[in-house]
């Protein structure tokens, strides 16, 4: 055999051939066949050897092991599908020396491959047969179908190397390690690899089997789950039971995952659901975790809408749903400007405070209208509880969610606009205090986890635009006001009034009641009427009201035949009746002791006229017209500096040691405090002590102080609307003043002069005839006057 010899050969796919072992297997490759075929017809021996590669269909000499098994042909038949099958035997191992392509089949030259170290010892022997019994032992075990025959025969074998072949022959080994079995020599060593190969595939068996029995384990309890459902769903339907429990808790279960919320809210809710498994469908329980549930999914904790960061057209939105309004849009214009630069600016807590009626609740719809935002309103007006804002435990009958809650679900969206209306308003008692409650909701910096007691999930509310609204911060707790940016809304001047009347409340109140443009008309000096005469207001909600009474009278005439109504400053009368507010009007002519004096009120500015009196007495200062400690105060600072300015406008030194002062403010129905009457105090005592007359076409405001210098005041805008409306053509402000003349209308700037002032000498300066300056020796107690119309004659207010 040590010769060598030239045989067809077959190259096995996935198959490794052992000497002694007898098998067989399909051929159907053509090359193979017509080597079996020339095998047959010599002396029946062939090459049989594994291939490296099974998926290679026409291998090269490197494609194919070079140790194989040279083996004889027992049988060679063909099936009736056209399939050739051969049995064979494996004689003996057989190195290939040289490979043989002919144009038909594969030959090699190959010879014979013997074993060495075959002798061993007796004990070595048993150690070894032994060895491998018992590890075959293990391995037949866990192999699924090992025919008892076959365990037996293995057993029972007392030979090591046919041992050593019959378990290479009934074992799973991949065509690699078997292969490397095939040219291992020496008895010894086979064996040896063949127990560490076997140890190995019994480890992955047995994984394998822990594996099959967890999962057979699982479908088990999945089996037994579902059977066990069916009977409890049997079981409700016999009771008459709504609906199924346990599909109802996979539904809830299902939509819960669908949210995609952190891992311990999740948990949280799947735990609760899970409850509804244990518990009868009619049960009061049930009902209280179902409702629970549908609160919680009801929250839309990832739905979201998208900014419209256009610029421009915000601003158009803005600028047509409402006029003036200029620092909340543009704050609303610098927010969304931030948002396009960076997207993920969050905590925006806008606070609008201004007198009723200006239009801080309706400007909040218009800008989530113009940011494409979805808008949810809350009235804290009158709100005392706690659990008003933060829900009420659910363990409690009737709980349910807070009002932040609830507007997030009624917007649909975790990035709404929130107005929370009338915030100063809220009350406490011994329930709770709902403002403090609100600072962890208005706070950018914790408000990303906000907890309603009801839901007892975090609400990420950052993205939530919150505008809130209040009539007086005063009322508001510090803490809170702090977390919020306090825009304030004055009064709307009188143009403002009319424009927003001719641009919305006409054209509103005329589609509410039916009405058009063509069927009623009412003029400009009509609605400036409406304004003057028949409204005292800062904003414009009984402006509209009488708007729409025009409409409901005009109505009336249509109904009854007429075309068209036009309604002018003649015949506003008819609609409305009785002018209710005379309008202010200037003095006929100067006079001494009497001043104009400008006041702000909730309502807007208005004139304020103050009468000083100076009569013979002891030297006391009299009050009336029901004036404030504050005014009081001002007006002893003004007796005091009056005293230092004696000399210089020709007054009696000691005329506080014989004179009495009288000081009126004329409506004296009306309370009246505050300092910015100091001017106008000094002036009045100066021109009452001194005989000179006072321009009654000059206005001041002012703060005074014992040096006489003038501090700046409030209100400037409203003030200087009300002198306009008056015809006053100077007015006399602080000089730290100044820059608030930017806020002021331009109708205003264009018929007004004004008179900066840092000290009260540029006030009397220009309020005071200089003439009368003149003379010094003047009797105090008599009023001169400068005439400068007929007798009696009132001048009219100069409307614009």
């Amino acid at each position: 055999m040590a010769n060598t010899k030239t045989i067809p050969a077959i190259s096995l796919r996935g198959l490794v051939v052992f000497p002694s072992m007898v098998l067989h297997f399909d051929v159907g490759r053509e090359r193979s066949v017509n080597a079996l075929k020339a095998a047959a017809k010599d002396s029946g021996e062939i090459f049989l050897v594994a291939q490296r590669d099974a998926s290679e269909t026409a291998p090269t000499a490197k494609d194919i092991y070079s140790i194989g098994v040279v083996g004889m042909i027992k049988q060679l038949l063909t099936t009736p599908d056209g399939t050739t099958r051969v049995l064979v035997e494996g004689l003996y191992r057989a190195k290939a020396v040289k490979a043989l392509f002919s144009g038909d089949y594969l030959r090699y030259e190959v010879k014979a491959y013997p074993s060495r170290g075959t002798a061993l010892s007796e004990s070595t022997q048993a150690a070894a047969k032994r060895a491998l019994k018992e590890t075959f032992e293990t391995y037949a075990q866990i192999t699924p179908k090992m025919p008892k025959d076959l365990y037996e025969s293995i057993i029972t074998e007392e030979d090591c190397a046919r041992l050593f072949d019959k378990v290479v022959f009934n074992i799973a080994l991949k065509v690699e390690d078997k292969q490397t079995l095939l040219e291992t020599n020496g008895v010894l060593q086979r064996i040896k690899l063949l127990i560490s190969m076997m140890e190995a595939e019994i480890e992955i068996m047995m994984t394998e089997l822990e594996i099959q029995e967890q999962v057979r384990e699982s479908v088990d309890k999945n089996q037994r789950d579902y059977y066990l459902r069916e009977q409890l769903r049997a079981i409700s339907r016999q009771l008459g039971d709504e609906g199924d429990p346990t599909e109802e808790c996979d539904e809830y279960i299902q939509k819960i995952k669908a949210l995609k919320l952190p891992e311990e809210s999740e948990e949280k809710l799947i735990k609760e659901a899970e409850k509804l498994r244990r518990m009868s469908g009619s049960s009061q329980e049930s009902a209280v975790l179902r409702t629970y549930l549908d609160t919680v999914l009801a929250v839309p904790f990832n739905k979201r809408t998208k900014d419209k960061l256009n610029i421009d057209s915000v601003e158009k939105k803005l600028d047509h749903d409402h006029y003036g309004l200029k620092k909340v849009k543009e704050r609303i214009l610098e927010t969304l400007s931030v948002r396009a630069l960076a997207p993920d600016v969050k905590g925006q807590i806008i606070c609008l405070y201004g007198p009723p009626g200006v239009g801080k609740t309706s400007i909040g719809r218009s800008i989530a209208d113009a940011l494409g935002r979805k808008y949810a309103r809350i009235s804290l007006g009158g709100v005392h509880d706690e659990a008003e804002i933060r829900g009420h435990r659910k363990t409690y009958v009737g709980a349910m969610p807070g009002r932040i809650v609830k507007a997030l679900t009624q917007a649909k969206s975790i990035n709404p606009v929130i107005l929370l209306d009338e915030i100063d308003k809220m009350g406490s008692d011994y329930k709770g205090d709902p403002s403090s409650a609100m600072l962890e909701v208005l706070d950018a910096e914790q408000n990303n986890a906000f907890v309603d007691n009801y839901l007892e999930v975090p609400i990420d509310l950052s993205e939530v635009l919150f505008i809130t609204t209040a009539n007086d911060t005063s009322t508001i707790p510090a803490p809170l006001l702090d977390r919020m940016e306090v825009i304030e809304l004055s009064s709307y001047t009188r143009e403002e009034k009319f424009n927003i009347a001719k641009r919305h409340l006409v054209p509103k109140q005329l589609k509410k009641n039916g009405e058009s443009s063509k069927t009623l008309k009412i003029s400009d000096k009509a609605l400036y009427s409406i304004i003057d005469s028949y409204t005292r207001e800062a904003g414009v909600r009984k402006l509209e009201r009488r708007i729409g009474e025009i409409c409901r009278k005009t109505a009336k005439k249509l109904v009854s035949g007429e075309k068209e109504v036009r309604v002018t400053d003649a015949n506003i009368e008819e609609f409305l009746g009785v002018k209710k507010f005379k309008p202010e009007v200037l003095a006929a002519h100067d006079e001494v002791g009497l001043v104009n004096g400008l006041a702000w009120t909730s309502v807007g500015g208005t004139m304020l006229p103050l009468e000083v009196l100076v009569l013979e007495g002891t030297g006391k200062t009299e009050f009336t017209g029901q004036l404030g400690d504050v005014m009081k105060e001002s007006a002893k600072i003004a007796v005091s500096l009056t005293r230092s300015l004696a000399e210089k406008y020709g007054i009696d030194p000691g005329f506080y040691k014989d004179k009495d002062i009288h000081i009126h403010a004329p409506e004296g129905a009306v309370p009246k405090d505050g300092p910015s009457a100091g001017v106008t105090l000094t002036t009045a005592l100066v021109s009452a002590l001194s005989g000179t007359p006072v321009r009654r076409d000059v206005a001041m405001t002012g703060e005074i102080t014992l040096r006489g210098k003038v501090l700046p005041i409030g209100g400037l805008k409203e003030k200087s609307m009300a002198a306009y409306r008056a015809g006053i053509k100077t007015v006399c402000i602080p000089n730290d003043n100044v820059p608030d003349l930017e806020e002021i209308d331009e109708k205003v700037k264009e018929n007004i002069r004004f008179v900066p002032a840092e000290d009260i000498e540029t006030v009397l300066e220009t309020a005071l005839v200089r003439e009368n300056c003149t003379l010094v020796k003047r009797e105090a107690s008599k009023l001169k006057t400068k005439p400068v119309t007929k007798k009696n004659e009132r001048k009219p207010v100069l409307n614009a």
